[in-house]
């Protein structure tokens, strides 16, 4: 069995799962949805601007107060914006599909059986060294 026809085999079927194309279907919502670029494109104006006076040897700190809060109001409008609202709970739910075949590797390279893997719970970082059990 060659191991790297296997894995090209898997990026396929990563790319046929109803997660991944829910989450390519959202971001290209996203790259069409004319007010979020704009909300988006303000915003990392807005970030250029604060990392520009916070990194001045004098800057004003009223000036860094206000750009901070006014990036603070970007963001918190891209992120309430219905198509980015989608496209988050897609991609959350992609990299929990991600973390669940990653597990199944990390197991299967350290000599685990890869049929009893068992999905990571909620908040499990993978690594059962730093772990209280599994519920």
């Amino acid at each position: 069995m060659d191991v790297i026809a296997t894995a090209r085999e898997l990026g396929k079927a990563i790319q046929q799962d109803e997660r991944f194309i829910r989450m390519m279907a959202a971001q290209q919502t996203n790259d069409d949805d004319e007010q979020l670029q704009k909300l988006i494109g303000d915003f990392n104006l807005k970030r250029v601007d604060l990392n520009s006076e916070v990194s001045k040897a004098e800057r004003d700190q009223e000036k860094v107060a206000r750009l901070n809060e006014e990036t603070r109001d970007l963001y918190n409008k891209i992120m309430s914006n219905q198509s980015m609202a989608a496209f988050n709970t897609a991609k959350n739910e992609m990299d929990a599909m991600v973390e669940y075949v990653m597990e199944i590797l990390r197991g299967s390279i350290s000599g685990e059986n890869p049929d009893l893997i068992q999905e990571p719970q909620a908040g499990c970082s993978g690594s059962c060294s730093t772990c209280g059990g599994c519920h």
